[in-house]
């Protein structure tokens, strides 16, 4: 074999190894920011219902949650009846803290019960919950918990 043929194919090897590490890179980069997908617990109160929450951290430094929830009944379905579903957020150093309130929502071609909730915090969450509760502007949460993720 030439010598020149012998320099092409280790160029060329090298070239494969180097184009490998880069792709392993690239794919733990994106690995590493994409957003922690949590799934809710099932619940004893409304078995039917299945809800994933998102966090993201932006760039703020401020986490931002995206929840969405399917097969979530009514409120005032529950017993007791209640007004609404408010969402929790337990936190590392501060406790716990109302996030707001389920949006619900009826499709227009579904059947399915939907709910959500986006918003911003700058607390780190540990774990999310929702209750169902009279009013939503409420400080400390009801005894019953509608839904809960494990902790993270």
């Amino acid at each position: 074999m030439c010598f020149i043929c012998m320099k092409t194919i280790k160029l060329y090897s090298l070239s494969r190894q180097i184009l490998i590490s880069l792709s392993i890179l690239f794919i733990f980069f994106l690995l590493s920011s994409c957003s922690k997908k949590i799934s809710f617990n099932t619940s004893t109160v409304v078995p039917a219902a299945q809800g994933v929450v998102k966090i993201n951290k932006d760039d703020n430094k401020n986490h931002t949650i995206d929840i969405k929830i399917k097969n979530l009944a009514e409120p005032d379905r529950l017993k007791p009846a209640k007004s609404v579903y408010v969402v929790w957020m337990v936190t590392k150093e501060n406790g716990v803290k109302n996030i707001g309130q389920l949006v619900s929502s009826r499709g227009l071609f579904s059947s399915l019960l939907e709910a959500t909730l986006k918003t911003v915090t700058p607390f780190v969450p540990t774990r999310i919950f929702i209750t169902a509760e009279e009013n939503s502007d409420i400080t400390v949460p009801g005894s019953e918990v509608i839904l809960s993720t494990r902790s993270f």
